[in-house]
């Protein structure tokens, strides 16, 4: 079994946040923070895997009471550094079975974490605890990458997916399995111990757009939308990711 909280360790939350810049840059954060609010149309949102509140903490600025759920005691740690539990409550577990109350119009599951979930009963039933979060007619928020694998040239098992001044990201695929470890090699300046270069993994559970709709429906919801990204623009064949939005029905 992989130890969840070896890899989203001290380490990890510490070099998590990056402010003003990729995940957290403006041009990312504002279009999702938009369409979030939105669709909680008035209510309370939660949201699984919070993390370190990038969502969240400024999800709770727009007027949104949000509370979250999320295994990683450091990623809680570097979160409680930001905001107070009254401000955004945090149950530490599993978002396939942990509990922040009921009632919520929004469950939130983005950056690809539900990945992080490495089966496919795992996965179901993160969408069932969503559902229990939820008021009837409530929605589960996704965003998840599509997987490229036609990228994978014949007979080899990995792609190097970013390539830039001291850094390095490799993923390793398993196309039985469906099992994806993205490899991270930092090196050079990008290090402030003296060391030439570290590596970090991180496994995955890669799942096709069709399997989530049909874990949705296994749970209780039918999709309600889908998009290429945040700013609402159209999902095709070529889209490398999606938001997908699910209604739970009843």
């Amino acid at each position: 079994m992989v130890d969840q909280q070896r890899i989203w360790d001290d380490v990890a939350a510490r070099q998590y946040d990056t402010p003003g810049e990729g995940m957290f840059a403006p041009e990312v954060l504002g279009p999702a923070i938009e369409v979030l609010a939105a669709l909680a149309d008035g209510g309370s949102a939660v949201e699984f895997a919070v993390g370190t509140g990038r969502i969240a903490i400024p999800l709770a600025e727009a007027g949104v009471r949000v509370s979250g759920i999320e295994l990683s005691h450091a990623m809680i740690a570097r979160l409680r550094e930001k905001v107070s539990d009254d401000v955004i409550p945090v149950v530490q577990g599993d978002m396939t079975s942990a509990s922040a109350g009921e009632g919520f119009s929004l469950a939130i599951l983005v950056f690809n974490t539900i990945s992080n979930l490495l089966t496919q009963d795992a996965q179901v039933e993160c969408f069932r605890n969503a559902a229990r979060h939820l008021i009837p007619g409530g929605r589960f928020v996704i965003e998840l990458w599509v997987p490229q694998l036609r990228a994978l040239a014949p007979g080899h098992r990995g792609t190097v997916e970013v390539f830039e001044p001291g850094y390095l990201l490799v993923d390793t695929v398993d196309t039985l399995t469906q099992h994806l470890v993205s490899h991270h090699v930092r090196f050079g300046a990008a290090l402030e111990d003296g060391r030439d270069a570290v590596i970090g993994r991180s496994p995955h559970r890669y799942i096709w757009p069709s399997e989530l709709d049909l874990m949705a429906r296994l749970a209780g919801f039918e999709r309600e939308s889908r998009w290429a990204d945040w700013d609402r623009s159209e999902f095709t064949g070529e889209s490398t990711s999606h938001v997908s939005v699910y209604r739970l029905v009843g």
